[in-house]
């Protein structure tokens, strides 16, 4: 294959401007702002937010991104936790997680600022652009002292930040992350149904290693192990064939609103455009980053507080940190190869999916495990019908999407992938009860409130 020069650019310029300005700028903030109770959530939301930005601009992979949210996310309520005691630790709950110092007692600290504190540093630590994360930190921490918080309650609260944050980057240290840095690549074959590099840049597969991460809350990555995909068959008829032409067939007659639905979910962080012999990457958000980001939404429109929204983020990533992990071991294990392949070669050799297939296997699919699995926490967490618009993917230039519960999305995040063009129907389904089995175990066996079932107040209340 001949060599591309590839040119990496920004395309989602909203998200690179986002930190000077708008919305993710606290600087900016009005009077009355300056004025809400130091329980209020805006500044945890803005540092989902900023981390986010800062995934997209490193052009993290799903699965690594998924695992710098959720170590993030624990730092953050380990640290808020201690300001309200209805909240249990995750310590012993979550594999390899051991209790952290406690902290002084009978002295004052401020927990946003403190929880705040954890999971910048922890988001920093784990990121490429650190720069990025230091200018938003600075700024919150300028915003703590305007409101008043007294010099040796903000050294105080720092402090204890950053000792949890380091307490949680020493537990990330076992995770086997580092040791799949040095792991072989996939081995690309000719065997027939083998999954084989994609257009337009024809990528090495992403994250063939993933499976050997430790779980958070899986016993293993294989603990749900799917149902082996169809059999790799071209003959008419077959199983196999039949689903690769219904991708075909599916993709020469979509509707606008399947175009739409296929658009809104992409979340691809790989797409390439080409021009000539160059090639420049359209940075967008992650699967991961847009359950993130309704999370962030589902936490304002319950009117939750700094602690419970904490818990939220927490709950929210870790299941999808094993979700992945989970997903990711069946697509290295199966390796099936993608619609585009087939179709190009048995079925129609002009066809083109409508969304750039992602560089990796195609079974089980992500968005389906991630999605119904995160799906099935927040329905827990903040009960279910509920409704939102989901306004995640606005600053890529895609309209608001309206859903009757987070159940909904996960279904419509699901499909969207087979009017992609980049999956077969198995994969989704299969991958929806991969998904489901996920997110009840997570439901199961972590608890975060001290007497379960107890739902903390949305009100603000005193931390101190």
């Amino acid at each position: 294959m001949k060599k591309r020069t590839i040119m990496l650019t920004v395309a989602a310029i909203a998200v690179v401007a986002l930190g000077a300005g708008g919305s993710y700028a606290i600087a900016a903030r009005s009077t009355a702002q300056s004025r809400l109770s130091p329980d209020a959530a805006d500044p945890l939301h803005t540092a989902v937010q900023r981390l986010s930005s800062v995934i997209v601009y490193d052009i993290m992979s799903p699965p690594q991104s998924s695992r710098v949210y959720a170590y993030s996310s624990v730092a953050a309520y380990e640290t808020l936790r201690h300001g309200h005691p209805e909240y249990r630790s995750l310590a012993g709950q979550l594999n390899g997680l051991e209790p952290a110092a406690e902290p002084q007692p009978g002295v004052q600290y401020d927990w946003p600022l403190a929880g705040v504190e954890a999971f910048m540093t922890v988001g920093r630590a784990m990121t490429f652009s650190r720069q990025r994360m230091d200018s938003l930190r600075t700024v919150m921490q300028e915003e703590a002292r305007r409101r008043g918080v007294a010099a040796p309650v903000f050294a105080r609260s720092i402090a204890y930040g950053d000792s949890i944050a380091a307490h949680i980057l020493k537990w990330s240290a076992a995770d086997h992350f580092l040791q799949t840095r040095g792991y072989p690549k996939f081995s690309v074959t000719s065997a027939l149904g083998r999954w084989v590099p994609t257009p337009p840049a024809y990528m090495d597969a992403v994250e063939a290693n993933w499976r050997e991460l430790r779980p958070f809350v899986l016993d293993s990555a294989s603990q749900f192990r799917p149902i082996a995909p169809p059999r790799f068959d071209t003959l008419p008829g077959s199983e196999f064939y039949k689903s690769a032409k219904e991708v075909h067939d599916v993709g020469v007659n979509l509707t606008e609103e399947q175009r739409a639905i296929a658009a809104f979910w992409d979340c691809n962080p790989y797409v390439m455009n080409v021009t000539g012999h160059a090639m420049f990457a359209t940075k967008k958000i992650s699967p991961g980053g847009h359950w993130m980001g309704i999370v962030g939404l589902a936490s304002r429109r319950a009117h939750a507080d700094i602690m419970r929204s904490a818990e939220a983020y927490a709950r929210a990533s870790i299941t999808m940190a094993d979700a992945f992990i989970g997903t990711w071991d069946e697509k290295y294990r199966s390796a099936v190869i993608r619609p585009e392949t087939v179709i190009n070669k048995y079925i129609d050799e002009r066809w083109q999916p409508l969304l750039q297939t992602p560089p990796f296997p195609e079974y089980p699919s992500g968005h389906s495990v991630v999605s119904t699995a995160v799906a099935a926490v927040l329905a827990n967490e903040f009960g279910s019908p509920f409704a939102f618009a989901d306004s995640a993917e606005l600053q890529f230039g895609l309209p608001v999407r309206t859903f009757p519960s987070f159940e909904a999305a996960a279904s419509e995040a699901a499909i969207s992938r087979l009017y992609g063009g980049i999956h077969y129907r198995p994969a989704i389904e299969q991958g929806v009860v991969l998904g489901r089995r996920v997110g009840a175990l997570v439901v199961a066996r972590v608890s975060t409130r001290v007497t379960p079932g107890v739902v903390a107040s949305a009100a603000p209340g005193t931390i101190h």
